[in-house]
């Protein structure tokens, strides 16, 4: 399994419009794509006090679905111009990581 993990940060003014594009908009198009291959996707969010950090941490079977999710430049980051608008800086890159242990509680 991959785990695709991506960072970006808003100003606190912008963070809750920023996630509930997310959940409202950006992961349910994820979702309708019905890519082979992905598992998921979990969201993370940590107040700085200036700023407001997330991460993205997305789920898949293999290098392959990652692709066919990002396209053949699979480590650079996607991010809708509706998200941009909302960020004030973000990972132009993606990181990959091959999940070791899936353990549960």
């Amino acid at each position: 399994m991959i785990s695709r993990v991506w960072h970006g940060w808003t100003t606190p003014a912008n963070a809750n419009a920023y996630e509930l594009l997310l959940e409202s908009e950006i992961f349910q198009h994820i979702r309708r794509r019905q890519i082979a291959g992905y598992r998921g996707i979990h969201l993370l969010r940590r107040d700085l006090g200036d700023e407001v950090e997330f991460v993205t941490m997305m789920w898949f079977d293999s290098i392959e679905a990652v692709r066919t999710f990002a396209g053949e430049e699979y480590k650079v980051a996607v991010v809708p111009a509706k998200a941009r608008a909302l960020l004030s800086r973000f990972d132009a890159r993606s990181q990959h990581y091959e999940v070791r242990v899936d353990m549960k509680a």
